[in-house]
């Protein structure tokens, strides 16, 4: 071989070993490999109302006095929330490792490539109420761990309620007879023009039969007849008045504080809301599915799923750490003294856990009915859509027409669809 040759294979050599020793060190720092990389993380998510979170990462970071976990507060509102996580994976910043996200978040996320792919075989995903593992998975391919879960529920004033309602005519029956006989409100949601008004339609479409895009996102389903439907369930009870104007104003906390002040017979609500009530009004509470066209309806699924940045060092830590959030202990936990719906589908059944908490079994009929909102990456612009349209209806019920919303919705959200 002649000398020019060996140096030339010299050179190369060594570039292969100086790469193979920087793709060692980007391993161990982390960096864009899967999940390498272990040290200190912190977990963003939504500002923790009930203080149950810090005692949970105390109790990892005892044991892990080398990948500590530090929380990191976002605001309440979800849309804040996702607005900060979005600044900061844009900028592809590493300061966020574990994000707790919307389950509506999933594929947005995914899509631009601001979280990894997970393992599925790393977590007991067999053991998870399957309509709530299907909110973490976005082409066929598993983003996220679910966390907490979430389910619309009816609530409802037993001492002015005989036998609560199964389906929407049942529900105005009863509303219309409390609302003259008691000068109360009959029912109410969320109804003001925001993700809780696209949630509350979004129920009421799936309780008449409809649904808004495919399962995969990519067509709009929307049968504007059965939409008509669901504006008219809502656009009757506001004509007739057993739905309260004011309950145009309302999000999650004026309906809930409407609904154990005594000012309603009927709200939906999240899970959230029963505790409170329950302090209030003790006997005189009760809880049960939503009601729908003919029979018992669908909700809108809710909740939260853990996944790791595409920017985070620490991968391999963030992965250990979120198998350790979403464990049996922790769920129970999650439930105990957080007050959220857990993932795990035996607490559902735990008969300790039922005495404590009542609405357990209704709350897991309601889950494994319920469905999720439109997957796709562009869900925020279809949210809005929905909601401007269901607001701009129920704004003026005397005079709009259900069906020329529902059409010019649809039309929305076609064209939303084609340009993603």
């Amino acid at each position: 071989m002649e000398e020019t040759e060996v140096r030339s294979l010299t050179l190369a050599l060594a570039v292969l070993l100086v790469a193979a020793g920087c793709a060692s060190a980007s391993d161990e720092d982390g960096g864009d490999t899967g999940t390498g990389g272990t040290g200190p993380i912190t977990f963003a998510t939504g500002r923790d109302t009930t203080a149950y979170l810090q005692p949970l990462l105390d109790r990892w970071n005892q044991a892990h006095p080398a990948e500590k976990v530090t929380l990191l507060e976002l605001p309440e509102a979800a849309d804040e929330q996702r607005a900060q996580m979005v600044a900061n994976l844009q900028a592809k910043s590493s300061r966020y490792d574990v994000l707790g996200l919307d389950v509506v978040w999933t594929a947005e996320f995914a899509e631009n490539g601001w979280i990894i792919p997970l393992e599925r075989g790393l977590f007991p995903l067999d053991r998870f109420l399957p309509p709530v593992v299907e909110t973490a998975v976005y082409k066929n391919k598993l983003w996220a761990v679910p966390y907490t879960s979430n389910a619309g529920l009816l609530y409802y004033r037993t001492d002015l309620v005989k036998k609560p309602p199964r389906t929407w005519a049942e529900l105005r029956d009863q509303a219309r007879q409390i609302t003259k006989k008691h000068d109360i409100g009959g029912y109410a949601g969320q109804f003001l023009a925001y993700e809780g008004l696209t949630v509350n339609f979004s129920e009421a479409l799936q309780s008449a039969g409809g649904q808004i895009v495919s399962r995969d996102g990519t067509e709009v389903t929307l049968d504007p007849a059965k939409a008509q439907i669901a504006l008219d369930f809502l656009l009757q009870g506001l004509r007739e008045g057993w739905i309260p104007k004011e309950s145009l104003n309302y999000k999650e906390e004026e309906s809930r504080l409407a609904f154990q002040e005594g000012r309603l017979a009927f709200a939906r609500n999240w899970p959230h809301a029963y505790g409170p009530a329950r302090a209030k009004l003790g006997k005189k509470l009760g809880v049960t599915r939503l009601p729908g066209l003919n029979g018992p309806g669908s909700s809108t699924l809710g909740g939260a799923n853990l996944a790791i940045s595409a920017y985070s060092k620490h991968q391999h830590t963030a992965q250990e750490f979120i198998r350790y959030f979403t464990s049996l202990e922790n769920e129970r936990r999650v439930l105990t003294e957080g007050s959220f719906p857990p993932v795990w589908t035996e607490l559902y059944d735990d008969p300790a856990l039922i005495r404590r908490f009542p609405y357990l079994p209704v709350l897991k009929e309601s889950i494994l009915a319920a469905k999720t909102r439109p997957v796709s990456a562009n869900y925020n612009q279809l949210s809005l859509v929905i909601a401007s349209s269901v607001a701009k209806a129920l704004g003026d019920p005397s005079t709009e027409s259900a069906d020329d919303v529902a059409a010019s919705m649809k039309s929305e959200l076609e064209e939303i669809i084609r340009t993603q």
